[in-house]
């Protein structure tokens, strides 16, 4: 299926998704990002309150697209601010169906896959599956059935089956960065030694887990996060209350864009052995590479503001060198920024243990610890 019929529209806001990358592509290609016709946001609520502002500005209907992963995060402003019973504001939804039922995915998706159409039926969103087989001419007819809905200030929302959309503009993303996550994360993992280690969701753990694998020391020291995009760090810091031991969390710039409230947490918190370390390419690589605004703003000064006692940055190998001997020994919070390139081995697996493995080898390896 084309998406010409989104021309029809004139304003796209949304969190990419491996599923929905040809509408993600086609949207750069004609718009590019961050202007009055298209923005990624920080999170899916966050695009809902822009489609809001949109149609408040212009009375013209927005399209919102998402990751079935990100419902969670829409639920409060479309529940309390776009729904009849409140404001009334129309919105059209684009969501990837991860984890469809009887399709093979990755165990964070499996529940959410069985719960997605249900849960935006339960928001009075009115749906429609679309996959390979359905035609450009049949969206247009749900469009249009559905203009009644939509005028009466209603929301309505496809569910995007793998290999549903097409485009055929074939998009690049790069940015002037040295240094790969690989590599970081290798350093990383050595500085950190026995100590725990929290990885942010996306292609950061599938690397950390297959460097364990060639190292053969095993995965007690690693908690993958694998879902919940933008709660690592929440994740460490609770450990890190809990243990004298030094907790490491490695975060992406998409997920600490997503939740960047967790940094006043974290920097307020007191926690000494504390160390939040964000490997910074100003994408959502593990969709797709479509930018974040990460590489337009100063997380280090964020940090700074929000109370992180010590701020590093890494440009370098040796500057990361350095950077991760004084995350190993100073009082923390402590956070390191690691501007990195974009790009993984095209072969980069995924982890071979369950989630519910992981969770136990973990917690084991925490009891071992002071």
């Amino acid at each position: 299926m084309t998406l010409e019929f989104l021309n029809d529209y004139d304003f796209f806001t949304g969190v990419p998704d491996s599923l929905l990358q040809p509408l993600c592509n086609y949207l750069m290609k004609r718009y590019g990002a961050n202007n009055k016709h298209h923005v990624i946001a920080a999170n899916e609520g966050n695009c809902v309150a822009l489609a809001a502002g949109h149609y408040l500005a212009t009375g013209k209907v927005p399209v919102v697209y998402l990751q079935n992963s990100g419902l969670g995060n829409i639920v409060n402003p479309v529940a309390s601010l776009l729904n009849d019973k409140v404001y009334g504001i129309p919105c059209i939804f684009f969501v990837g169906w991860r984890g469809e039922p009887n399709v093979h995915d990755e165990p964070q998706h499996v529940f959410q896959g069985e719960i997605t159409v249900k849960l935006l039926e339960d928001m009075d969103i009115a749906t429609c599956v679309i996959s390979k087989e359905t035609a450009e001419e049949e969206v247009r007819e749900r469009l249009r059935a559905w203009e009644p809905l939509l005028k009466a200030g209603k929301q309505v929302a496809f569910v995007v089956k793998k290999g549903a959309l097409s485009f055929d503009g074939k998009m690049t993303y790069q940015n002037g960065n040295a240094m790969l996550r690989e590599e970081i994360i290798r350093r990383i993992a050595k500085a950190a030694g026995d100590d725990p280690i929290v990885c942010t969701t996306g292609k950061a753990s599938r690397e950390l887990f297959e460097l364990r694998e060639e190292a053969h020391g095993g995965h007690g020291r690693d908690f993958l996060t694998v879902g919940s995009m933008g709660h690592s760090s929440s994740i460490a810091l609770k450990i890190a209350m809990e243990k004298k031991s030094r907790v490491w969390c490695i975060d992406g710039d998409g997920a600490a864009l997503m939740h960047m409230g967790s940094m006043a947490v974290i920097g307020t918190s007191g926690a000494e052995n504390f160390v939040h370390i964000v490997v910074n390419n100003g994408a959502h690589e593990s969709v797709g590479g479509l930018p974040t605004v990460a590489s337009k703003i100063d997380l280090r000064k964020i940090a700074e503001g929000c109370g992180y006692r010590l701020v590093l940055r890494a440009r370098t190998f040796q500057e990361l060198e350095e950077g991760l001997s004084r995350c190993g020994k100073e009082k923390g919070p402590v956070f390191l920024e690691v501007e990195c390139a974009i790009g993984a081995r095209e072969n980069l697996g995924r982890p071979t243990t369950s989630a519910q493995e992981n969770k136990s080898a973990f917690m084991e390896h925490l009891k071992k610890l002071s």
